[in-house]
């Protein structure tokens, strides 16, 4: 029986630390996907997944990822290698996630919106072998991509296309057999999710089997679901968030039914919270908010919620009084990140908490350091970075040394780039971050990677990605340029980084021409000299 394990490019958790999570209980040794063969044999007949056109119970699923592991297989696709996985929120996004499980390959959990510079890149480092997308899904052709993926990379030597295929393989000619019986090292990476891109191209993340099946049902414990609960999947599903937090491995773990939505729009969404009696969900801010307004003019509001998270970025105390009102006074502040660690307003949190704060910790064992500059621990309550390991932390990018090496203290610590306070009853209130980056709609977007990008453009001779306040998005990306030439429009800009493969999320939302760009002393671009003049012009 192969063993998917010492995956090269992987960094462990250290041994005297695993054997303290193991000891404490915190790791059960159980891998992801055995989640799903235990909800399987507890709630056989009940529905585990939906979406608009069909529905499974936990035993079905269950089958149908055994069918598709075996289908992975006879493939070619061995235990340990890297698969992409690019599929819109449906039931066959969590066939094919187990499916792939039970193969022991280990999916890399690309986004809809993701595009050819980013799956080029992920394909690169993770050394795929295979991809499982979708033939069209809002507008976009995934096929035509993936020729170009395919051509570009002569290792990816299988794609797997759910719809019309085209040149490819069709899931419905998956072959067939039985699962391949493969032992799993609860050790080893059982995924690999995908950074926010704060420092340049987005990276990726291992999650163990260990790590992420302590994430998802402590999670699940600490938001008292239960197979009562219905579980909406409006985020795209292979966002750390609605995946694992607890999202759908916790909703499984609970028996609970998961509902997939790929249109978060109030309309839709209310649509589908009032049919399926949804109890539970997970949004951005920016969403949140726009639920929240919408209950005003929409016909059907949710009348079912018991828990909304909130997460992604900051919400404010009056946002958090509006969606509280609006939606549900079981409004949740989740405060993380897909390198580990998370924090949850509790159930019974009294509103001051619940308003004001973004959580404490999910586990005892996580340990915070918060520091200055210098990497000096600041006085308790002071604004510092926020560092952080733990049971569900991960120790180091997927090959990725040099920036394992900038992104760990000497201890093991992870630098989350987050600026907090702590107080004194654990809580923690985030007040900015330290890496250049714009968070808009719940995306993490680096600065850095937009701009060199703009820079490829010969029509641009400088240019600076900045931040501006949004209501509705939280903050839109501004893209601040001076150029060589006759300047272009927002239009044309975004059609020029469409052809380069940029991710839709990560193009500009309004474009500024600017005779030049403000400098610091030291002659650095001014972002913030930016900003501020963008912002009072808009008052002007």
């Amino acid at each position: 029986m192969p063993v998917t394990s010492g995956v090269h490019g992987f960094v462990p958790f250290p041994p005297q630390r695993a054997a303290q999570y193991s000891a404490a209980g915190y790791w059960s040794g159980r891998t992801v996907d055995s989640l799903l063969r235990q909800a399987a044999g507890t709630w056989p007949d009940r529905i585990a997944v939906v979406d608009p056109l069909t529905s499974h119970t936990y035993s079905e699923l269950d089958e149908l990822a055994d069918r598709a592991g075996a289908g992975f297989a006879r493939m070619g696709i061995a235990p340990g290698e890297r698969v992409l996985l690019q599929l819109p929120n449906s039931c066959r996004f969590a066939i094919a996630l187990f499916g792939l499980l039970r193969a022991g390959a280990i999916p890399v959990m690309c986004l809809p919106g993701h595009r050819l510079a980013e799956l080029t890149h992920f394909a690169k480092v993770s050394d795929a072998v295979a991809l499982v997308t979708v033939d069209k899904a809002g507008g976009f052709d995934y096929r035509s991509m993936a020729k170009q993926l395919v051509a570009a990379h002569p290792r990816l030597r299988h794609v797997v296309v759910d719809g019309d295929a085209g040149p490819f393989t069709s899931w419905s000619n998956l072959p067939e057999g039985d699962p391949p019986p493969v032992v799993v090292d609860s050790r080893s990476p059982a995924l690999l999710l995908v950074s926010g891109g704060t420092t340049g191209t987005p990276k990726l993340i291992p999650r163990t089997h260990d790590d992420y099946v302590y994430n998802a049902t402590a999670s699940a414990e600490l938001c008292r679901l239960t197979e009562d609960d219905v579980y909406l999947v409006s985020l795209p599903a292979a966002h750390n968030f609605p995946l694992a937090c607890p999202g759908i491995l916790g909703a499984i773990s609970a028996g609970a039914q998961i509902v997939f939505n790929a249109d978060p729009s109030p309309e839709a969404a209310f649509a589908t919270i009032d049919r399926h009696r949804v109890t539970v969900t997970a949004l951005v801010p920016a969403l949140a908010k726009l639920w929240a307004q919408a209950c005003e003019w929409e016909p059907v509001t949710p009348k079912t919620l018991r828990l909304l998270q909130v997460g992604g970025s900051k919400l404010e105390p009056e946002e958090a009084r509006q969606v509280r009102s609006a939606l549900t006074p079981g409004l949740q502040q989740v405060f993380g990140m897909a390198e580990g660690l998370l924090n949850f307003t509790r159930l019974d949190d009294a509103v001051e908490l619940l308003e004001h704060t973004q959580g404490r910790p999910l586990s005892p064992a996580d340990e915070l350091r918060i520091v200055d500059a210098a990497g000096e621990r600041v006085a308790p309550g002071e604004e510092g970075e926020l560092l952080v390991r733990g049971p569900y932390t991960f120790n180091g990018y997927f090959c990725a040394e040099r920036d394992n090496e900038r992104c760990f203290d000497p201890d093991g610590f992870y630098r989350s780039g987050d600026l907090v306070r702590q107080r004194d009853d654990g809580y923690l209130v985030v007040t900015g971050r330290v890496k250049d980056v714009i968070c808009r709609c719940g995306e993490t977007i680096s600065a850095g990677d937009l701009e060199e990008q703009l820079l490829s453009h010969p029509a641009i001779w400088s240019a600076a990605a900045v931040p501006l306040p949004d209501p509705y998005l939280g903050e839109k990306i501004c893209a601040a340029v001076v150029f060589a030439g006759p300047p272009m429009t927002l239009a044309e800009l975004n059609g020029y980084l469409d052809q380069r493969g940029v991710a839709t999320h990560a193009r500009p939302d309004v474009l500024v021409a600017m005779p030049s760009l403000p400098t610091t002393p030291i002659g650095k671009i001014d972002k913030k000299a930016i900003v501020r003049q963008l912002c009072e012009d808009a008052r002007a």
